[in-house]
């Protein structure tokens, strides 16, 4: 199973759900907008698709000293603007205390996946929470506290049993230190094998592909003892050029490697904001002539901590990246957030690092 060795805490929090108000893909609002139908608990003021708004919720939080605030048109809170040289941003960026917090997505049977997640992937269930009045429960689970470590949040929406996961997501990556013992112990308890032990095609790494409950891939990679064990979200991307100058300059990740496999067709890209052996890294894969992809609606988004919002939202404006709730303060919970889709549409949230640790307080 997986080992862990500690991980010194940092200041770059996680992040649990948020609530917005929302309007329709033409920009109208909804008198009465219950977004967990979607798997989120998010109420976004942008006027997107139903199905892209991103889900997450938020305690009771402080709001932080020093922001000028104000309301837009829509009543949502706003920040007085005070823009940056295009330079100073992406600079800033580079320097920000960046770290993926959690990845969310939709399961039809939390119970049924927690119980996988638990006993054969040795992940522990860190908090669970009920939401009757918006019929969604959420759980969180990883391989130590929230925030210190990447986690997972599910989102079970109330007599939603089937998500279609999609062509364009690829799968979660699990460092374990013995492969072949994780997999047999897999399938003693019925899961699903997809891909049985052995070297990765192209390298000399051991691998295994298994599906839990609802379909979701998870890659397991032999490693030693690391603090991180969740250690990649891999995402199919049309154009692996334009998405690695996106994440570096926009989101201030690091190309920690790049692979190109020509027998098999397919490029691949370590984006992250530490090396592969102790944090979580993007995987973005390119296959070979292949655009664009399918989503479909059981993966949702990677949360992710900085400092400023105002800024992380002007870095990726300046980089091409599409804003869906512009910065700012939740109302009533005054955490500060902003939304974004990269260019090929995959959705992050960024979260404000001293408004998150107050949640987790």
């Amino acid at each position: 199973m997986v080992r862990i060795i500690p991980m010194a805490t940092s200041f770059r929090p996680s992040l649990s759900s948020f609530r917005f108000s929302a309007c329709s893909r033409f920009g109208f609002p909804h008198s009465s907008f219950n977004l967990a139908r979607t798997g989120t608990s998010l109420h976004v003021g942008s006027a997107i698709p139903q199905s892209q708004i991103f889900g997450l919720s938020a305690s009771k939080l402080l709001r932080g000293e020093g922001n000028v605030m104000g309301f837009n048109a829509t009543g949502n809170f706003t920040q007085a603007s005070t823009s940056a040289a295009p330079e100073n941003v992406l600079e800033w960026v580079k320097k920000d205390k960046r770290r993926m917090l959690h990845v969310v997505y939709r399961v039809g049977d939390l119970d049924r996946t927690i119980k996988f997640y638990t006993e054969c992937l040795g992940m522990k269930l860190l908090r669970k929470r009920d939401i009757p009045e918006e019929r969604y429960t959420n759980a969180f689970l990883g391989y130590g506290p929230e925030d210190s470590h990447f986690v997972i949040e599910l989102t079970y929406n109330y007599g939603v049993d089937k998500y279609d996961i999609g062509a364009g997501f690829g799968h979660f990556g699990i460092a374990v230190e013995d492969v072949t013992k994780t997999v047999d112990l897999i399938k003693a308890k019925g899961g699903k094998v997809t891909r049985e032990p052995g070297p990765v095609k192209g390298g000399s790494t051991v691998i295994a592909f298994i599906e839990d409950p609802d379909g979701y891939k998870f890659e397991l990679l032999e490693r030693g003892p690391t603090p991180e064990p969740l250690c990649q979200v891999m995402l199919r991307v049309g154009d692996l050029d334009r998405a690695v100058t996106f994440y570096e300059k926009a989101f201030g990740m690091e190309l920690l490697r790049k692979r190109d496999n020509p027998e098999y067709k397919y490029t691949i890209a370590m984006m992250g904001y530490g090396p592969e052996d102790k944090s979580s890294v993007l995987e973005l894969t390119y296959n070979y002539g292949v655009s664009e992809y399918e989503k479909g609606n059981g993966y949702a988004q990677i949360a992710i901590g900085t400092d400023d919002v105002y800024k992380t939202a002007e870095a990726i404006k300046l980089c091409g990246g599409k804003i869906t709730r512009e910065p700012g303060p939740l109302p009533g919970i005054n955490t500060k957030i902003t939304a974004c889709l990269d260019p090929d549409g995959w959705k992050s949230v960024f979260v404000d690092n001293i408004d998150f640790l107050k949640e987790l307080e």
